[in-house]
């Protein structure tokens, strides 16, 4: 590390033009990135995505791309023929909006509602951005109110909703981060280095989304992510660095020296760090979903990137600097002196009184984070739906009646594909009559509202019901194949609508009998099934990968077999205390206190991502405390010395970053959909209990519990892993006063 940093200082100038050319280039891909990246979502192989497919082909629609056009009128007269006629012909002109849509046949809600969906060719995405077209298409009625609804239009109209969430969120964010940053750092100069890290390394990461975008579908939120982590590690590696790197100022005179003493020690921690942030947020590129994989690849890039500009741009830009780090003072001198020299205040006192009752504060600080966890058993997941969302815009108001009236599944129907594999095997008798024993099953359902079941023998019999059939879109020009629908009561998340998908498949369809025809179960809800279930399959196996490889990596980084199975047993400790925070705020009813919304069921995708990026940022706070009492063993072999030392030097440090990644995430939490406040308040409260609990508290009483054993490796491990051999202390039996 010494000759690299030589390296780097020699030549520094030509480092920072180097990554200002990146700066350039990413900032190019980063301004057109957008343009590229969607809101797809797919779940390939699946049942439900294979009858998405076979309905696209067969009927150029997609149900996921459906809108719903609901009718309330005055008077209850939605029942009555000549309102019957007046709204069909607005459907057909809202609809003649998108090429190639149609409109299905009008159904009653109630004496006052009625609803028509409009069925398009054209994915979620494409569709919400039709919604406006078929909005000014569509003609008023004289007694009614229109509300164009369904999944697209809910998108298209919440977008703003979320938008100003995170704007007003980042109004809250920012000028506590920059206060946090200002008493830290305490120079303006000083300041300006995560800012400047955070310069060059997001865009350039967005630039390389940029060229994945090019070759596969990006999520739309991969931008969000990479902002988020990038300043995250901007902020932390900055902080650690740039504090040793005054300290190291503050003991010689030779800048140089000084700076080659930082990247030996803080540097090579940052580097380590990064490796485990990657580990973790690439959790998500191997999951078998396109969407999470692109998430994973702007994850896996921003660590990637900022290791590379910690071990480059990081020294180029503080031996440019030098002392001129500590220019432009914000706080006292004296603080910032006293915090150079390591004079002691509430660090010290702290791991002092952590040494002399570390029992006390094991059994404390750990019998809290159990108890955290164990609601987490209880985690109740939902594949997403539209619970929660606000009131406040024509798709949802919309939503609403179709709620107080059929019930929230009217939105989201079951569909059932059918595929004969022969022209005119649609009408043929075997079929007619599997047909018929299937609706009769639905309609023995309770939780299927016979009003929303629509089959081709339900169209009457002979070619006028065919006909009828094929304008509704239940069978195809060919007869090949047919479709079936029929919605459910509860939204597409719940536990009764995920319940009757799995009848559908295992009960209903089977006794059916539709001998050599291939049968789907489709729809939103058998969507959110398909999700969970391959989302979920993978996910432990990819957490267990995740925890042997950041062993190992931290198995280097520390040189010891016992730190490494620390750190990640604590770090699958604030994980699960974490899931436990989600289940007693949103299923067990503390929302009311914090001003959230309820939500019996946690969205599935929340779990996995938290895992991946709290693992990942948990264990920069746990890289940069042990590597710090690494370093304090080395020369003394004194546990309690090391450990307390470690503490004292890198306690602020962790509490600052902290403060600033829980109130960058409180912008999350003051939103209104309840999805995104699950995922905010789960990151600010593992931020939290991780910095606060785990690394102030519980690590350092276990460690000198431990003693000793901490710095535990086997000769045979040793030359396994081609780590040096330890260098003899340099005294014992240190005081760790």
């Amino acid at each position: 590390m010494d000759a690299w940093t030589r390296r780097i200082i020699r030549h520094r100038k030509k480092v920072l033009a180097g990554w200002l050319v990146l700066l350039v280039i990413g900032g190019y891909g980063a301004a057109n990135v957008g343009k590229l990246l969607s809101n797809r979502f797919s779940v390939p192989g699946s049942d439900a995505e294979r009858g998405l497919d076979l309905l696209k082909d067969r009927f150029n629609e997609r149900g996921d791309g459906a809108f719903t056009l609901v009718f309330q009128t005055d008077r209850p007269v939605a029942r009555s023929p000549a309102f019957r006629r007046r709204a069909a012909a607005t459907a057909q002109r809202a609809a003649g909006a998108v090429s190639g849509a149609r409109p299905g046949p009008l159904l009653p809600a109630s004496r006052t509602v009625a609803y028509v969906q409009i069925q398009t060719p054209l994915e979620n995405a494409d569709a919400a951005d039709k919604t406006q077209a078929i909005r000014d298409a569509t003609p008023r009625i004289p007694g009614a109110t229109t509300y164009l609804s369904g999944f697209p239009a809910i998108n298209h109209d919440t977008q703003k909703i979320y938008n100003d969430d995170l704007a007003r969120g980042e109004s809250v964010a920012i000028p506590i981060a920059l206060l946090v940053l200002a008493f830290m750092f305490g120079t303006l100069v000083a300041i300006g280095v995560p800012f400047a890290f955070a310069a060059v390394t997001i865009p350039s990461t967005l630039g390389a989304v940029w060229i994945f975008a090019h070759f596969m579908d990006m999520a739309i939120y991969v931008t969000n992510v990479v902002t988020l982590i990038g300043f995250a590690i901007a902020i932390d590696y900055s902080m650690l660095v740039v504090f040793r790197y005054r300290e190291e100022l503050a003991r010689t005179d030779s800048e140089t020296e000084a700076l080659i003493t930082t990247m030996r020690t803080a540097g090579r921690a940052t580097l380590f760090s990064g490796g485990t942030v990657a580990i973790g947020l690439a959790l998500l590129l191997f999951m078998p979903l396109p969407f999470m994989r692109s998430m994973g690849i702007g994850g896996l890039l921003v660590p990637l990137i900022s290791i590379a500009a910690s071990a480059t741009f990081l020294p180029a830009l503080l031996a440019v600097l030098g002392r001129k780090v500590n220019r432009f003072r914000v706080i006292p001198r004296r603080v910032l002196a006293a915090r150079a020299e390591g004079r002691p205040g509430f660090w010290t006192r702290l791991s002092r009184s952590i040494m002399r009752r570390p029992v006390l504060y094991l059994v404390g600080a750990g019998g809290l984070m159990v108890a955290l966890a164990i609601p987490a058993l209880q985690l109740h997941l939902t594949s997403g739906d539209n619970r929660g969302v606000p009131l406040t815009t024509e798709s949802t108001k919309g939503l609403a009646l179709l709620d107080d009236t059929l019930g929230p599944g009217a939105l989201a129907p079951n569909q059932i594909a059918i595929d004969t594999h022969r022209p005119g095997g649609a009408t043929e008798p075997g079929t007619l009559a599997a047909e018929r024993r299937l609706v009769a099953e639905l309609r023995h359902d309770p939780e299927i509202d016979k009003r929303t079941i629509q089959a081709p023998i339900l169209a009457g019999p002979g070619p006028a019901g065919v006909a009828r059939a094929q304008r509704a879109s239940l069978i195809d020009s060919d007869r090949q194949v047919i479709q079936i629908r029929a919605a459910g009561r509860s939204d597409s998340g719940t536990t009764a609508a995920t319940d009757l998908v799995h009848r559908l498949r295992d009960d209903y369809v089977p006794a059916a009998g539709f001998q050599g025809s291939t049968v789907l179960v489709t729809g939103a809800p058998a969507y959110g099934v398909d999700f969970v279930d391959r989302a979920y399959s993978a996910f432990p196996w990819l957490v267990v990968a995740v925890l042997v490889l950041s062993y190992l990596l931290l198995l280097r980084a520390f040189r010891s077999v016992v730190l490494p199975l620390k750190a990640v047993l604590l770090n699958l400790l604030s994980v699960a205390a974490t899931y436990g925070v989600l289940v007693l705020v949103f299923q067990h009813g503390v929302h009311s206190v914090l001003g959230l919304q309820p939500s019996p069921q946690i969205e599935a995708w929340i779990p996995i991502f938290l895992f991946a990026m709290l693992f990942g940022l948990s264990m920069d706070y746990e890289v940069f405390l042990l590597s710090r009492m690494r370093e304090e063993w080395d020369p003394h072999h004194d546990n309690e010395l090391a450990v307390s030392r470690g503490l004292e030097h890198t306690g602020r440090i962790i509490t600052a970053a902290a403060i600033i990644m829980i109130a960058a995430f409180s912008g999350f939490t003051a939103g209104s959909f309840v999805g995104l406040q699950e995922f905010g308040l789960g990151l600010s409260a593992a931020i939290f209990f991780d910095a606060t609990v785990v690394r102030a508290l519980l690590v350092p009483a276990l460690m000198k519990l431990l003693g000793d054993w901490n710095w535990y490796l086997p000769e045979r491990v040793r030359r396994a892993m081609r780590l040096g051999r330890p260098k003899p202390a340099a005294q014992t039996g240190g005081s760790s006063e």
